[in-house]
């Protein structure tokens, strides 16, 4: 079994067994660390006790300042050179972190010496893991996946080609169904000629995929009785997708698969927690941000004048499809919609200011946004906000396009860490299958992954314009 469901996220067990090595790795660092630094003969028992404690904070500070840089995402597709860069990173920020705990917390200090040596201990062996981890294939970890069918619906895994794409699964084949015309590889095309489930036992099929055309010419009902009541997982294209991409495939589902599913659970009590969550850290980041919220004015003046707008205000559809103001630092010139037709931002786009240019790279634009957290009309995680005059010309071209404003949007979300910065009709129809998923999934803990992968899209500057 190569994926997990933690609070109905999908987290796949490669990922967990190497966090878990490196955590362990880093943990043992820091023991490493004070043998180094007080000598192997001695033995230093004074500087031992209550070790224990200072090395799991620093292991932990560790790994999430290793998620926070998207190392533990699928979606990464970069090479050891990638890693190392996202990792020396990784170890910047734990560093100063753990100053900022020691220094808040003087009992959990690890001494300068013991700090630095367990940082080269921890970073070196975390390396010769990854690369270890490259090189290795991890199929033992893989799910074994029969897919059933042969046509068109089973031509689109065959189009997830990438390795990264099939992380979780292994393809042992496309079964071929009687009537059914092949669009599959004929390498990969099964025709069987034993029972179904004898062939799942015989080649340890984790679980079968429904990729079938037309449901109602020869749909092997028994077999896959037989093959559910052995142990074998079957599963629809649709769940298969949301799986192993993150995302809800529109052109899989339909109106009875949103009824029928589990998830769009509109919970009081997590409505609740996540409101008071808002609200808290809305206000430690409004007292944490006031400094460069001031800079980002001061530059704005500078670069256009003394009488220059500095808070930008637009019209904003939220939850239920409720209008709200949204503010942002202006990024483009006054004059940006001087027809007043709205317009996507696109690369390049010539409206925008130099300030504006920074202030969107490292998202200071959004700052603004913190008071519409604390009033209520957003959240920090949610499915990004689009104006009314998309949302009307977007509801009529995309299908459920109006599910998206079923939970409050927020500053960052789902599809914007998973998907750039979207500017036509096509990025929308993708982005909102990123944004159902959130919807469908929603959790305290996907926020919480969210929030530190958000901190990836901030520092390397993705999906801005």
């Amino acid at each position: 079994m190569s994926t997990l469901r933690f609070f109905k996220h999908y987290i796949r067990v490669p990922l967990v067994v190497l966090g878990a090595l490196e955590v362990l790795f880093s943990f043992a660092a820091v023991y490493f660390a004070t043998y180094i630094r007080f000598g192997f003969q001695q033995g230093p028992v004074d500087n031992v006790a209550g070790m224990e404690v200072r090395a799991g904070v620093f292991a932990l500070v560790i790994l999430l300042c290793m998620i926070a840089m998207g190392l533990y995402q699928t979606t990464m597709r970069e090479g050891i050179f990638g890693v190392l860069l996202r990792l020396v990173a990784s170890y910047f920020f734990g560093v100063i972190i753990l100053a900022f705990i020691f220094y808040s917390y003087p009992h959990l200090f690890l001494g300068r010496g013991i700090l630095i040596i367990s940082v080269i201990l921890s970073f070196t062996a975390i390396i010769l893991l990854r690369e270890i981890y490259f090189k290795l294939d991890p199929s033992f970890f893989k799910r074994r996946v029969l897919v059933l069918g042969t046509g068109k619906s089973a031509a689109t895994i065959a189009e997830l080609r990438r390795k990264t794409d099939q992380f979780g699964f292994f393809i042992q084949g496309y079964v071929h169904l009687r009537g059914t015309t092949d669009l599959i590889n004929p390498s990969q095309i099964i025709k069987l000629k034993m029972p179904l489930k004898s062939y799942c036992l015989a080649h340890e099929v984790d679980e079968i995929v429904l990729a079938i055309d037309d449901r109602r010419k020869g749909f092997p009902v028994k077999d896959l009785l037989d093959c559910k009541m052995s142990g074998i997982e079957i599963l629809d294209l649709a769940n298969f997708f949301e799986r192993e991409t993150g995302k809800i495939r529109l052109d899989l589902i339909h109106p009875s698969w949103f009824m029928l599913s589990d998830g769009f659970n509109r919970s009081s009590f997590l409505a609740l927690i996540k409101r008071a969550f808002d609200l808290v850290s809305g206000m430690i980041l409004l007292a944490v941000a006031w400094p460069f919220m001031l800079l980002t004015i001061l530059a704005i003046k500078f670069e256009e004048g003394m009488k220059a707008p500095v808070v930008f205000r637009q019209i904003r559809i939220g939850e239920d499809g409720v209008p709200y103001t949204i503010f942002k630092f202006r990024s483009m010139r006054v004059d940006a919609e001087k027809d007043g037709k709205a317009k996507w931002a696109v690369k390049g786009d010539s409206r925008i200011t130099r300030v504006g240019n920074f202030i969107r790279k490292t998202r200071l634009d959004e700052l603004p946004q913190i008071f519409n957290v604390i009033r209520g009309n957003m959240s920090f995680v949610g499915p990004r906000p689009e104006r009314p005059e998309f949302v009307v010309t977007l509801s009529e071209k995309i299908a459920y396009y109006g599910e998206r404003h079923r939970v409050k949007p927020g500053i960052t979300g789902w599809a914007q860490i998973r998907y750039p910065y979207g500017a036509s009709d096509k990025d929308a129809l993708e982005k909102l299958q990123y944004d159902l998923y959130y919807v469908k999934n929603q959790s305290l803990f996907l926020d919480f992954l969210i929030l530190l992968q958000t901190v990836e899209v901030i520092l390397f500057g993705k999906g801005s314009r």
